[in-house]
């Protein structure tokens, strides 16, 4: 059993859905493990982590526009330290994820044909987000 870890940082350009599948499955091609798991864990409160559809960008529209329905701005919260965007943005963490596990099988992680896995910046200013990325296996 082997393991290896990096982090990968992602440039945002502010709020929305950053695909980073490829980097993904090139460092588990990197680090030769043909069977394993690999974790990707979002080191920040206002960004999280989804498996979702990649062919048709409405899903990802739809998805944005139910979480401005969820954790509006201007909603009388008490965190609002950084700015009106803050405490939607942790609010939208939350009902989320910040860390996924994907199977690693036959060299390739095991993700269905239409997902792709993507950074979910919650913030309205561009941001440098890391992901920390674990994989284990053989």
């Amino acid at each position: 059993m082997r393991q290896a870890a990096k982090l990968h940082r992602i440039e945002t350009g502010g709020r929305g859905f950053y695909e980073f599948t490829a980097a993904l499955a090139d460092f588990v091609r990197s680090e030769r493990m043909s069977a394993g798991l690999l974790t990707a864990f979002c080191r920040h409160t206002s960004a999280s982590l989804l498996i979702q559809e990649n062919a048709d960008p409405s899903v990802l529209a739809d998805l944005e526009a139910v979480f401005a329905r969820l954790a509006p701005e201007g909603a009388g919260y008490a965190h609002d330290t950084e700015g009106p965007d803050d405490m939607p943005a942790h609010i939208r963490a939350a009902l989320t994820q910040t860390q996924l596990s994907i199977p690693v099988i036959g060299g390739a992680l095991a993700l269905g044909t239409w997902q792709g896995v993507y950074l979910f910046e919650h913030r309205r200013r561009p941001h440098r987000r890391e992901i920390a990325l674990h994989v284990i296996g053989e």
